[in-house]
């Protein structure tokens, strides 16, 4: 039995730097649950002459092979991020036996199926809790703490980027422009913000989750996206007159017609808890069968938080080494895919219309919508700063994707309308 592991790291940015912090502080502790030493011998990053505290034992280098072929290194954890470069890398270190943690969520839910071939094949271990939600832990809890149970329904906040922003247009009344750049200059978005504000990153984390909680081969072009650009203060300010507050959610959900996942910006009920999560901080609730609602909250990034994740993912690792069970925990996805239809897919629906303020606008409006058996949960009429027009606010009951699409087109067709300025799901009123 191994009384010592090497590992190798790709990567020394923020987790990584995080990772390194949590193995020297904890080290006494991290041995007594694992029952070995365990050191890193290389550090693969992208400037050599970069000044950096590292242990002394420790090399750094630019090559990657240097750390996927090295036989002394048990272990290699990747934080570097990418997805080809990086995929090509740690095929590499799989065939050369090495086992692999991740926080990589990009590469995870394009290639994960691959990677995790590569590790059957090779008897490795491929461990990633820290590539969804940061700190908390999610991907254990789904494979471990719900095995029993069956899955209908995730759904919830996995993006703190676009959770700040939210915040800040809530509480302050700030713009999203605003809102975006003061998160830019606070390093909580990225000089490119693309994949947290139009919902890309999300999206990947709902693809693992759904592969996880459903046992299906998902893809991520099997999620509807919709990001959070164009979210106005007057929808937000609308959205809590109505007893709301408007969240970037993800939704992943099961029943007999199928499944549908997607990310989009969702009028949430005050009094749910998922309302009340805010800045950075993730939440994800996960309804089973057996075990009914639990909701799991926590920090969704940061240095910390995420190093926690993934050396919590390579105890597992040690531990699995120590007792030759490596390779082993993968289970193949038991279902084939079955995604819903447009009108399969069922849910309430906010919308914000501006019309024109004339006898019959109203009756109008809701004769075509009446059309698709589509009724009203809340209207509400305001005053614009054009005396004959008026705003028209209204969430519907519950209706099907295909019936809605059709009214809503049909309503660009009446004069009445000037524009459809909002179309937002509800959720949470169950």
């Amino acid at each position: 039995m191994k009384n010592s592991i090497t590992l190798g790291l790709l990567g020394l940015g923020t987790v990584g730097s995080g990772v390194i912090e949590i193995l020297n502080d904890h080290k006494e502790s991290i041995q007594h649950k694992t029952g070995c030493d365990v050191s890193i011998k290389s550090v693969l990053v992208h400037d050599l002459n970069k000044p950096r505290n590292l242990p002394a034992e420790t090399q750094l280098t630019e090559n990657y092979h240097d750390i996927t072929r090295d036989p002394e290194i048990d272990i290699i954890i990747e934080v570097m991020g990418g997805i080809d470069h990086t995929l090509t890398i740690l095929l590499e270190a799989i065939e050369h036996g090495k086992h692999i943690v991740t926080a990589n969520k990009d590469l995870m839910a394009e290639h994960g199926a691959e990677l995790f071939a590569a590790s059957q094949e090779s008897g490795c271990d491929l461990y990633y809790e820290a590539s969804v939600a940061g700190g908390i832990p999610i991907i254990r809890s789904i494979i471990d703490g719900l095995s029993s149970d069956r899955i209908r329904k995730m759904m919830g906040i996995v993006n703190g980027t676009t959770n700040y922003i939210m915040t800040k247009m809530s509480q302050e009344g700030t713009s999203f422009d605003e809102v975006l750049k003061e998160a830019q200059e606070l390093g909580f978005a990225e000089a490119d913000p693309t994949a947290d504000v139009d919902g890309l990153d999300a999206a990947r984390k709902m693809t693992i989750l759904s592969i996880l909680g459903f046992s299906m081969p998902f893809n991520l072009e099997d999620v509807e996206v919709k990001g959070i650009r164009g979210l106005s203060l007057e929808d937000i300010n609308y959205a809590k007159q109505l007893g709301y507050q408007i969240k970037l959610i993800g939704i992943a959900e099961s029943d007999r017609s199928g499944v549908s996942v997607s990310v989009e910006p969702c009028l949430i009920p005050i009094h749910h808890p998922l309302s009340s999560v805010n800045d950075e901080y993730n939440a994800v609730y996960v309804y089973g069968d057996a075990v009914g609602e639990t909701m799991f909250y926590g920090p969704g990034a940061g240095k910390l938080p995420t190093a926690t994740a993934v050396v919590s993912d390579l105890i597992a690792v040690i531990k699995n080494i120590r007792l030759e069970t490596t390779g082993k925990a993968y289970v193949q996805p038991q279902f084939s895919k079955h995604l819903k239809s447009k009108k399969e897919q069922l849910a309430k629906k906010y919308i914000r219309l501006h019309v024109v303020d004339e006898p019959g606008m109203l009756m109008e409006i809701t004769k075509i919508f009446a059309q698709y058996d589509i009724s009203f949960d809340q209207i509400i009429q305001r005053a614009t700063e054009i005396e004959t027009e008026r705003e028209l606010i209204m969430v519907t009951h519950q209706v099907s994707e295909e019936d809605f699409n059709r009214a809503s087109n049909q309503l660009h067709q009446l004069e009445s309308v000037r524009t459809i300025n909002s179309i937002f799901r509800v959720e949470g009123d169950d």
